[in-house]
């Protein structure tokens, strides 16, 4: 009953993430391609890392982003990005998972760390790699969005945390 339990929260995550990616973000090309996307996409992704395991974040955010694109594509296929994806839900569950602090510091940390290492450098660093588009170009907007990103996600984390069908105690208890 639990492993289905687990089941149907990671396919709600994985729809709300495809349709909040494609559906309800912000993109905004540069150099013809889209450079930055402002949105809440990534938010079911993170929660599922954090919620149920990095293993499982990862599995959200790779299905996510490869199930996305071919149901709404937004240019070629480019495993790249999937790989970001998976990271986006990996890491932030192994941050959560592996650290003694405060939640609140957990939250944050488990958001920060991947937004800036993944979401600014490794995603701009594809962008350049594979569409040439220079540096000077794609860190400075990058920053400010996952600047914007961290916060936003770490205060909807924070209130959706306070529900009582959504809080870390209640998903803990019945996922062990």
């Amino acid at each position: 009953m639990k492993r289905t339990k687990t089941l149907v929260y990671l396919g709600i995550l994985t729809t709300l993430s495809i349709v909040l990616t494609r559906l309800a973000s912000i993109r905004i090309p540069l150099g013809g391609v889209e450079a930055i996307r402002i949105g809440f996409g990534q938010l079911p992704v993170i929660m599922a890392g954090i919620y149920f395991g990095p293993g499982s974040g990862a599995l959200v955010g790779g299905l996510s982003d490869f199930l996305g694109f071919f149901l709404n594509p937004m240019g070629p296929y480019l495993p790249h990005f999937t790989l970001t994806a998976i990271l986006h839900g990996l890491l932030p569950g192994l941050l959560f998972h592996r650290s003694s602090q405060p939640l609140r510091k957990r939250i944050f940390w488990s958001i920060a760390i991947p937004q800036i290492a993944v979401g600014i450098f490794l995603t701009s660093y594809f962008l350049h790699s594979i569409f040439g588009i220079p540096w000077n170009i794609l860190l400075l907007p990058r920053l400010v969005s996952a600047s914007l990103q961290i916060f936003i996600y770490f205060y909807l984390l924070l209130l959706l945390s306070r529900s009582p069908f959504l809080s870390f105690a209640y998903l803990q208890d019945s996922h062990q």
